[in-house]
């Protein structure tokens, strides 16, 4: 039986990482490429081949092609930022556009049988609700308007080389690996860091725009799932939960399983979509149920684990980094070697700050 070969780009990120897992269960030889600039190393699955670089490298890429024949590319790279992409546009088209054409580019050129790509329900813009995949897509931002033309290119790559293709609009994910100290992107690790700074959690209008929240397990076994789904081929799939919830209401939700009374400053309104959440009849056959708000406690309880763990001193840190990659690598890095380790701040539970140790993997 032939390996099934699988490049995942943004591997080492939230939703990435998760997929990797689970096309290792699915017996695929997984080669991730990530630049680690909003994913941690740590989050990459030992038995997958780590390759650090950007899409935008088109050298790194030539080099993972002619090394590896990989069959199925999962695109989820990207930096998601919809508000703040207004002002970083060339940095958004660069790596969410452009790199994502240097990937198809080699799709082609290699013969890749399948691209699964994550796409967003920023596409669609102000839209009528809920959102529907046959919908024509008015993005608003940058950020929607290269996500858009990626889906465009697909569909016309598909008609001229025959490079199937799946595309996933997912919409505020949460979970496990959450990156809770972006201060710019996913609204509940915000919140989160809000409360574990001591600060009230921060809330831009009136509060009263709706989203619909998805937990991680209910969108990863699905991206990987789908290029063995004849029904996926090249087609577009909302995938997330289907009930809205105010932001005011998430607010009061995550101060509850923390244990904390909800404090919330409110800010000036920014130029956002006020609602916005999506129907999945196309994928219901697809999908198994969707879970709400219920894994929240689970969520806050991983995190507050997490740093809770966090030696205080930072040479029981190193000695605890050690012993994690011999166990996962072997003997290989079980001698007397010094980590290189990038040091952070970060909060417990307590609204105490602990230091936080990364590895700075060569």
């Amino acid at each position: 039986m032939q390996t099934k070969i699988s490049l995942v780009t943004g591997g080492a990120g939230f939703i990435g990482s998760h997929v990797v897992d689970h096309l290792i269960k699915m017996k695929h030889k997984v080669i991730v490429l990530d630049d680690l600039s909003g994913g941690f190393r740590e989050n990459v699955n030992f038995k997958s081949i780590f390759v650090k670089g950007s899409v935008v490298d088109e050298n790194i890429l030539d080099k993972i092609f002619q090394q590896h024949k990989v069959s199925y590319i999962y695109h989820l790279a990207a930096y998601a930022a919809e508000g703040l992409s207004h002002f970083i546009r060339r940095f958004n088209y660069e790596n969410n556009l452009i790199g994502s054409i240097n990937l198809i580019n080699r799709a082609i050129k290699f013969k890749v049988k399948h691209f699964v790509f994550t796409s967003s329900i920023a596409v669609y813009g102000r839209n009528q609700l809920p959102m529907l995949e046959t919908l024509a897509p008015k993005p608003e931002d940058p950020y929607g308007i290269a996500k858009y033309a990626i889906e465009l290119d697909l569909r016309t790559v598909a008609e001229m080389f025959g490079l199937n293709h799946t595309i996933f609009r997912s919409h505020n994910v949460y979970g496990e690996r959450q990156n809770h100290g972006d201060p710019y992107r996913n609204v509940l690790g915000i919140f989160v860091n809000n409360i574990m700074s001591g600060k009230p959690m921060t809330v831009f209008g009136d509060g009263r725009q709706t989203r619909a929240f998805t937990h991680i397990d209910d969108v990863a076994p699905y991206i990987a799932k789908s290029v063995d789904i004849n029904g996926a081929r090249n087609e577009t799939f909302n995938i997330g939960a289907d009930k809205p919830y105010t932001i005011l209401h998430l607010a009061r939700t995550i101060a509850k399983a923390m244990q904390r009374e909800p404090q919330i400053e409110f800010l000036p309104a920014r130029n956002e979509v006020a609602h916005a959440y999506s129907s999945h009849e196309k994928a219901r056959g697809y999908l198994a149920s969707i879970r709400q708000l219920g894994w929240m406690k689970v969520l806050i309880e991983w995190w507050i684990g997490r740093l809770k763990l966090v030696p205080e001193n930072p040479e029981s840190l190193v000695r605890l980094k050690l012993w994690k990659r011999c166990r996962q690598a072997g003997q290989k890095y079980c001698n007397n070697e010094t980590p290189q380790i990038s040091w952070r701040k970060i909060y417990d539970s307590n609204c105490n700050s602990r230091l936080f140790g990364v590895w700075k993997d060569s």
